[in-house]
């Protein structure tokens, strides 16, 4: 039994035609347009991925200046 993926639902719930031609494997006339959108997905996943970086290097130095924040009050006390 082949195994279905979600892209190929996709293609299939968008265009029941292309699903079919895709199983044929003829290729889409729009290669361009999907090279495109490949392109701009990827620029997409990085600019995610930096942005997820940088929030948690951003707690990791909130939690330092609180610890530290912490350390100087209790010096201050004793």
């Amino acid at each position: 039994m082949r195994t279905i993926r979600a892209s190929e639902i996709g293609v299939y719930l968008f265009c029941r035609r292309a699903w079919w031609y895709q199983g044929q494997g003829l290729l889409s006339e729009n290669q361009a347009e999907l090279a495109s959108g490949t392109s701009l997905h990827h620029q997409h996943s990085r600019r995610v991925l930096a942005a997820r970086l940088l929030r948690g290097m951003a707690f990791v130095l909130l939690l330092a200046a609180l610890v530290a924040l912490t350390l100087y009050a209790f010096q201050l006390l004793f």
